[in-house]
């Protein structure tokens, strides 16, 4: 029996050993901190504060209105990534600003210029005109199409044997047309057809046409528009083929040149922006710049002041008034 209580006893000893040193080593590891628990929350903030960003900043002033070159821009990396912003000089190269930029300015989409101008080339201009659907070929004519501009002069009915057509500009470029335009055009798809919006704005009736025409030529096109009928007529635009001006007589302008002083060589024609400040008259428009004698033929019936009583050859002279009908060379003084 006393054997037995012993064993009991030693059981029960080196239990609440295993039991002693069980707790121990619980204690031991709620003590200790959680080996990862602060890493996942310090590490998105960490990111948050070191991200940069590649942006396109100016590097010196950029004047408004003239193109940006090269060296003055470069990229920095900043903290904030502007909308419209750029990651790359070469696609800003060559642009204009329509602001002044200052130094360090991160340049954006808006502040640069675009739309149709763009798409004028240099010595060009483009030049509203009104169009119908007679006009625009039967509303077929899109953006980006080349045309042939001809003018109808259309006289009175007592004259109609003046009357006359002809070709007024030779291949010109289509800018826009209505509401559809070469810089807002959608890009076809897989099909090779444009979306329904394009599609609806080609359908509409078209009361303008942009057109792309040198500056000389602006005169020749606006004043045949005010003194006559235009009409476009649609060509391949792989034609090439232009009308020589050689074979016609150059148009005089409205403005005459100053003449070259003493010992200075004589001054070459005029082109260009200076031919366009000459300017030109719709009488040379429509007489194709015939001589200064010529120009009579353009007044048909001119008034003259009221005869003055006079007696000849014992006939009382009669008081009243006279015209002078000109028809060509001819000319014919009417009484009434």
């Amino acid at each position: 029996m006393i054997h037995l209580t012993k064993i009991i006893a030693a059981i029960l000893v080196l239990l609440a050993i295993a039991l002693g040193g069980y707790a121990f080593m619980l204690s031991r590891q709620a003590s200790a901190p959680p080996p990862v628990a602060t890493t996942p929350a310090a590490n998105p903030s960490k990111a948050q504060q070191t991200a940069t960003y590649p942006v396109v900043i100016a590097s010196r002033l950029l004047p408004a209105g003239q193109v940006i070159p090269a060296d003055a821009l470069r990229v920095e990396r900043l903290s904030i990534n502007p909308a419209g912003a750029f990651q790359d000089t070469a696609i800003v190269a060559g642009r204009v600003p329509v602001l002044d930029l200052g130094e360090g300015l991160p340049l954006l989409e808006g502040q640069l210029v675009s739309g149709l101008a763009l798409r004028v080339s240099e010595g060009e201009r483009a030049v509203a005109v009104r169009a119908d659907e007679v006009m625009g070929v039967g509303n077929k004519v899109q953006p980006g199409d080349f045309v042939d501009v001809f003018v109808m002069l259309k006289s009175d009915g007592k004259d109609v044997d003046r009357s006359q057509a002809r070709l007024l500009l030779s291949r010109k470029r289509i800018l826009a047309f209505g509401s559809a335009s070469v810089d807002g055009m959608p890009p076809k798809g897989a099909d090779g057809k444009a979306n329904a919006q394009a599609q609806s704005q080609r359908n509409e009736a078209a009361r303008t046409a942009v057109l792309a025409v040198t500056v000389d030529e602006v005169n020749r096109l606006t004043l045949g528009e005010s003194s006559g009928r235009l009409l476009l007529a649609l060509r391949n635009p792989t034609d090439l083929s232009e009308p020589d001006p050689k074979l016609f007589a150059e148009l005089p302008t409205a403005l005459q040149p100053a003449p070259p002083k003493p010992g200075e060589p004589r001054r070459a024609p005029l082109e260009g922006l200076n031919r366009a400040q000459a300017g030109l008259t719709a009488f040379d428009l429509v007489a194709g710049g015939a001589a200064e004698g010529n120009r009579r033929m353009a007044t048909s019936i001119r008034p003259s002041t009221p005869a003055i009583p006079s007696a000849r050859a014992g006939v009382p002279a009669r008081a009243g008034n006279e015209v002078e009908v000109i028809r060509g060379e001819r000319s014919e003084i009417m009484r009434y």
